[in-house]
């Protein structure tokens, strides 16, 4: 009898290498599933990073805009205004061209010119500006040909020959183009 048992222990593994085999085989499969939990945790990272330098990037460039059309915004405020106020500044004009003709009877008072210098100088501070027409290539851009005539002399064919109504810009940007009649 103790033959046979020993016979059976002989043929039977050792229990400790057994739990030995096994407890290696658990570590080995908890290590597995550690390491694809890793990577998917590391995946995931990857993935909400990416998303939020995306969502910095895309705020980023929403503030710089942002900004921007303040700026723009804040640079124009007043053109109402000052669209509101050409056609005094053309009226200003017309006398004041009316009162230098030397057949004109009527002289631009001192106070009335003063008035006038001082619109002149304050909108040009808040950043008007007369464009400069006459004896220009006529641009489409800046001009609006209201006529063609035949040009007076070979150098004035496609240029603007006279300016019928000043164009005016507001910090360069066109409020009101100007009124031209071109050399054909």
């Amino acid at each position: 009898m103790a033959n046979k048992k020993a016979q059976k222990d002989a043929e039977k593994p050792d229990s400790g290498e057994e739990n030995v085999v096994k407890t290696k085989k658990k570590k080995a499969s908890k290590s597995n599933k550690l390491s694809q939990e890793l990577e998917d945790v590391k995946i995931e990272l990857a993935e909400q990073k990416d998303k939020f330098l995306r969502l910095f990037a895309e705020f980023d460039n929403f503030k710089k805009r942002n900004v921007k059309e303040r700026l723009e915004l804040m640079k124009t405020a007043a053109q109402d205004t000052m669209t509101a106020l050409l056609p005094v500044l053309d009226d200003f004009d017309r006398a004041k061209s009316a009162a230098e003709d030397k057949n004109s009877e009527e002289p631009f008072s001192e106070g009335v010119m003063l008035v006038y210098q001082k619109l002149h100088n304050t909108l040009k501070q808040k950043g008007l500006e007369a464009m400069v027409s006459t004896g220009e290539t006529f641009d489409p851009e800046l001009h609006q040909a209201l006529t063609e005539i035949p040009a007076p002399s070979e150098d004035l064919k496609g240029k603007v020959v006279d300016t019928i109504e000043n164009g005016y810009l507001l910090k360069e940007k066109i409020i009101r183009h100007a009124k031209v009649v071109v050399g054909k």
